[in-house]
């Protein structure tokens, strides 16, 4: 990522949502002009989560129509498929917006910027949206980990270092990874718990 904010930006594909279709136009215009291609232009909020699904964008950009209830709506369909970062785009500074947008999900806003920061905008945000996700992933892993020992604690009776160097050990002697050792514990555990179906009575 630190190469895309060093040299030159990295061709994106971009959701654009606006109400209002003129301003949809001229933000597909901008974002074409940045050397970015836009893959879906959205009006309606019913729509904008399928076409986020369906396309996968890089990032979503959310322009502030006549309805701050309709953006913060498509920000929201946009926002719960948790493919792409979202910018919110503002004409004019609005506090209150903005904090709302803050708590649907979105990344950044931006206020009737030019293209210049319209595109350091998308770059700042693409590099935080990487970072949340890696530490996102990294919480992951730790909760992994942590069920992992806890299972081999209550099945061998050791304390959590034991259970911690029976991962390891296990994790260097088959050469594979701490985390895919404590997938395959949970995943083992969780298929033994389940109750045996009885199998059906030979038929008389």
């Amino acid at each position: 990522m630190s190469e895309m904010l060093e040299g030159e930006p990295r061709h994106l594909r971009v959701l654009i949502a606006n109400e209002r279709r003129d301003r949809l136009e001229q933000l597909a215009q901008v974002v074409a002009g940045l050397g970015h291609e836009v893959i879906a232009r959205e009006i309606y909020v019913k729509e904008v989560g399928a076409a986020t699904e369906r396309e996968r964008p890089d990032v979503a950009l959310v322009g502030l129509g006549l309805s701050s209830e309709h953006a913060l709506e498509l920000i929201t369909e946009i926002v719960r498929e948790a493919s792409c970062p979202v910018i919110a785009l503002l004409h004019a500074k609005d506090p209150a917006y903005v904090r709302e947008a803050a708590k649907r999900g979105v990344f950044a806003y931006i206020v009737d910027g030019d293209s210049d920061e319209l595109q350091s905008a998308i770059d700042i945000t693409l590099q935080r949206f990487a970072e949340y996700q890696n530490l996102q992933g990294a919480f992951g892993r730790r909760a992994m980990i942590e069920q992992a020992k806890g299972i081999l604690m209550a099945r061998h009776s050791i304390d959590a270092d034991g259970a911690f160097n029976m991962l390891r050990d296990h994790s260097q002697h088959n050469g594979h990874k701490l985390v895919d050792i404590a997938q395959a514990v949970v995943d083992s555990y969780l298929l033994l718990a389940q109750p045996a179906q009885s199998a059906p009575e030979p038929a008389s």
